[in-house]
């Protein structure tokens, strides 16, 4: 039976396992799309994640075509109120295609007005439930880019925080949305947010989503006290490391279909040192003989600051496994080998 969670301080309940959709619509047809949300329906979960920049990797052919799909889903199976929806708009960008201007996407009211509407028609449905900020209006090296996260020296016409917190209200005020939430934030970004809403500049936040995983826990560093303390827990995405620790990309395999196959896109997962430290957590996976993906999901999960941990599968035997690894418990000895490992190899894929 799935585990259902609190959603900050709200009275929503989300699964312990969110259905993760931003490959629909490039890597995955919408055949396939409705067949995984029918699986994860039927299974108990009630949690589906999406963003207006889907799919991915991000491109004006296919922007909104994940939402799109959802949408039909909606439609075709009358599902809209057995599903607690979670989208994103985009933060700062240079993507032109993204906004009728050209001008690419920010964190102000006009831009999050549009893009709401946008998803709301994509969605076929009158509200979402949590709209989350994809990624700040602040200037940051994001998604492993390799450089550091603190940018703030350089000068830029940053969107006020307190500006984007009063859109969101706008937009809770007229039930378009119920509540907001983070992604891709900081510690200090996400406690600015935290007592913006309690100065009375818009409604607090109930989540943050960000990348956790067994070769990136720096989640856990500062940010992991304030999910806990300030009830804004972690919708923890990229569970797997994009599959690589799977271990399917050891030794530079390319397995054929597989994503970084496709698109090249898992150089944060490249870089020195993972590599080895994938090697360490396959052994012990074969020592506990257990699947690979199943210990790093369960890790995932079973962490006390993790509201939501967000799979991702491009087949449904991938998706068996995931909704499967809920039912796994780390016990204290396996998390002692665990934080063994992440003593000798901490962090390589930040």
């Amino acid at each position: 039976m799935p585990e259902y969670r609190p959603l900050g301080r709200t009275d929503i309940r989300v699964s312990a396992i969110c259905l993760g959709t931003m490959t629909w619509g490039q890597q995955n047809t919408e055949a396939e799309g409705h067949a995984q949300m029918d699986m994860a329906l039927d299974r108990g979960i009630n949690f589906f994640d999406t963003a207006e920049m889907y799919s991915i990797p991000p491109k004006a052919e296919t922007q909104g075509s994940t939402e799109r799909i959802i949408g039909n889903w909606f439609k075709s199976r009358g599902t809209r109120d057995r599903v607690i929806l979670a989208s994103k708009v985009s933060g700062r960008g240079t993507a032109a295609w993204i906004r009728p201007d050209g001008r690419g996407s920010r964190l102000d009211r006009a831009n999050i007005t549009y893009a709401i509407e946008q998803s709301l028609k994509r969605l076929q449905t009158d509200y979402i439930d949590l709209y989350q900020l994809h990624w700040p209006d602040r200037p940051m090296d994001l998604f492993g880019s390799g450089g550091t996260v603190y940018r703030a020296h350089e000068p830029v016409d940053e969107v006020p925080i307190e500006e984007t917190l009063g859109a969101l209200q706008d937009l809770v005020t007229a039930g378009k949305i119920r509540h907001a939430g983070l992604s891709n934030e900081t510690a200090w970004g996400t406690m600015r947010f935290v007592q913006a809403a309690e100065a009375g500049h818009g409604p607090r936040v109930v989540s943050i989503q960000n990348a956790y995983n067994l070769v990136n826990r720096t989640f856990e560093t500062g940010l992991a006290e304030i999910a806990v303390r300030e009830q804004v827990g972690l919708l923890a995405y990229s569970p797997l490391g994009q599959g690589y620790l799977t271990g399917k990309y050891q030794g530079g395999a390319r397995p054929a279909g597989a994503r970084t196959t496709l698109f090249e896109r898992g150089q944060r997962y490249e870089k020195p040192g993972v590599a080895e430290a994938i090697d360490q957590y396959l052994a012990l996976a074969r020592e506990l003989g257990m699947d690979p993906a199943t210990l790093a999901l369960a890790f995932v999960t079973t962490r006390p600051f993790v509201t939501s941990n967000i799979i991702g599968a491009t087949s449904i035997p991938q998706l068996q496994v995931a909704l499967d690894s809920e039912e796994v418990r780390i016990t204290p000895e396996v998390e002692s080998r665990i934080n063994a490992i992440h003593q000798l190899h901490t962090n390589p894929a930040p």
